[in-house]
Formats: structure tokens, sequence, C-alpha cells
């Protein structure tokens, strides 16, 4: 077994909350508490990409995402905790009056190249190519993929598991329910459970792909970190849930009725859940777990993703 360097740059453990919301308890994993401008869960893979990227003497690191990526707003800040600057590569355009994540990405002084649907479908292509011209240049550029969703990557998310039955029994919950963009965060758990020898599911809330792709890059993604790091563990498919439906509306958008739900939460527990991500995962945990009484059995993991909702303040006051 081998198990990779990291550095320090999230605020963990963070707490697992018991709360009430319409008459119901459930369980909250605060993983939107891992730090103030390092919110959410991206920083817990960060910590292994950029130990590895200070290790192979990066003097650039490139990554793509949204315009309000969550994941490229922690790996800008990340990197300058570390010395390093940020080149993102972004499915967006720009504007005079950035907002939420994309206003904290100029402010930390990313350098960002902006494209459009059609276009960032090549992403990983374009950023390649110009990690080969940085080559030339005698300049060397740490490349990861959004989300940070690699076998190194979701190392935050097994140590994720680590963590967390540190503060419950998990021989007792049947399952974790989280969103999922990139599929790390879910391939993470699935990896922490099985070396736990755990009987508990990994229920990923999907916003992005096909049922059928994500399922496929989860898996692909957990059973190549036990091959790449010889994990003495195997992945059962059958433990992964990737639930789809709540994203209907498209990645960039929320409809009004999860909308009024999320307020509704925000007003009564006093925790805020973003647009793209964590609002969206909820709205499929509130149908299916809280709603039939289930919370306590299933453990809804807050991802983060706040610094979103100003890029969404029109959606969030109108209804």
């Amino acid at each position: 077994m081998i198990i990779p360097k990291k550095i320090s740059l999230a605020q963990i453990p963070t707490p697992l909350q018991e709360i009430k919301f319409e008459g119901k308890s459930f369980l909250i994993k605060r993983d939107d508490l891992t730090g103030c401008e390092l919110s959410g869960n991206k920083v817990r893979k960060l910590e292994y990409l950029l130990s590895d990227a200070k290790n192979k003497k990066a003097d650039i690191i490139f990554t793509p995402g949204g315009d309000q990526s969550n994941h490229a707003r922690a790996t800008v800040i990340a990197a300058r905790k570390i010395g390093l600057k940020t080149k993102l590569f972004l499915w967006g355009k720009e504007t005079p009056n950035p907002n939420g994540n994309l206003f904290l990405d100029k402010v930390f002084g990313a350098d960002i190249q902006y494209f459009t649907k059609t276009e960032y479908e090549k992403v990983n292509d374009i950023m390649f190519e110009q990690r080969l011209d940085l080559l030339y240049k005698k300049k060397n550029a740490y490349v990861f993929p959004a989300g940070g969703s690699t076998t190194l990557g979701i190392w935050g998310y097994i140590n994720f598991i680590n963590e967390l039955k540190k503060q419950v029994d998990l021989s007792k919950i049947d399952s974790i329910v989280a969103a999922c963009g990139s599929g790390g965060t879910a391939a993470g758990m699935l990896v922490g459970a099985a070396l736990n020898k755990l009987n508990i599911k990994i229920v990923a809330v999907h916003v992005l792909m096909t049922k059928k792709e994500m399922e496929k890059h989860i898996l692909q993604l957990a059973e190549g970190c036990v091959l790449d790091y010889k994990l003495n563990c195997t992945i059962n498919p059958k433990k992964l849930i990737v639930v789809d439906g709540y994203s209907k509306e498209g990645y960039k958008k929320i409809s009004s009725v999860k909308i009024k739900l999320l307020k509704k939460f925000a007003q009564e527990t006093g925790i805020l859940f973003d647009p793209a991500y964590t609002g969206k995962a909820f709205a499929a945990y509130y149908e299916k777990y809280l709603k039939t009484g289930k919370g306590k059995k299933n453990i809804f993991v807050h991802t983060g993703g706040l610094f979103a909702v100003f890029g969404r303040t029109k959606e969030y006051l109108s209804y």
C-alpha cells in the first residue's frame, strides 16, 4: 500500500451535525467549513495535488472548470499559499462585473482563458498543448482536470471516511449522500469505504454527464486508485448509487422549486446551499431520505459552494 504525501490546507476534521428541518432530524457533514476562502470539498483533494505539484517543481498550475467553478477558485487560492500562480481554462465569457467564484479568481490573480461550451469539450487537449509550449520555454505546468478528480486527488475523500468513522458508528449508517460533478468525491469515499470494509452505499447526485457516464467515470477513478497505490481492497460497483434527474434545468441553472426549498432550509437552519451542486443534491436527499424519516441513517455531505450563490443573487431573491 502506497500512501501519497499531502500538505495541510483544510480546516479538518469538519463537524458532523444533527439538525432538524420540517421537524425531521438528519445528519449533515459540514465540508463547507473546510476553510473560509478555501471553503468546500475541493481543498481536500488539493492537499494531495499541490503537494505533488510542489514535489515536481511546478512553475504554474493549469486546471479547467465553469466560470463559477468552486474547484477553480479553491485551486487559485490554495496555489497562492504555496507560492504558485494558476491559469484557469473556463467555460464562460469575460464580464466587466465578475461575481461569486469568478470575482475571487480575479482578486487572487488567476490568468483566465474563456471557452464556449463547444470549445470547452476539448479543454484537456488545449491544456496539454499549452503545457508543451511552456516546456519548450523551460517552464513546468502542473495540470489536473476539473474537480481535481484524479487517482491522487481522490485521496482527500479516502481520508474523509477515516475522519467520519471517528465521529459516528458507520456500521449503523446506510449511505453517504453528496453532490457529484467530476466524480472524485464519490470515488474517494468508495475507496475509503472499501479499505475500511464498510457495508455502506455511496450516493452521488450528479449534475453533469449522463448517469451511465458518471457511474463509469467514478468506478474507473476508484479502481484506478486501488491499482496505482496497491491498495488491499476491491471496489464493489453495487455500493455506488448514482442519482439523476435533479439537474434537468442544466448545470448553470436552478429551478424555482429548488430555490424555494433552499431558502426555506436556510431560514429554518441557518445553512445555505449553492445552486449548482449542494442545492440539487439536497433536493434529492430531501425527497428520498429526509421526508421519509431516514435522515439519521443517511448522511448528507455539504460540499460547499457558498460563493457561487453570489453569482445567482437574482434567482435567490426572486422567490
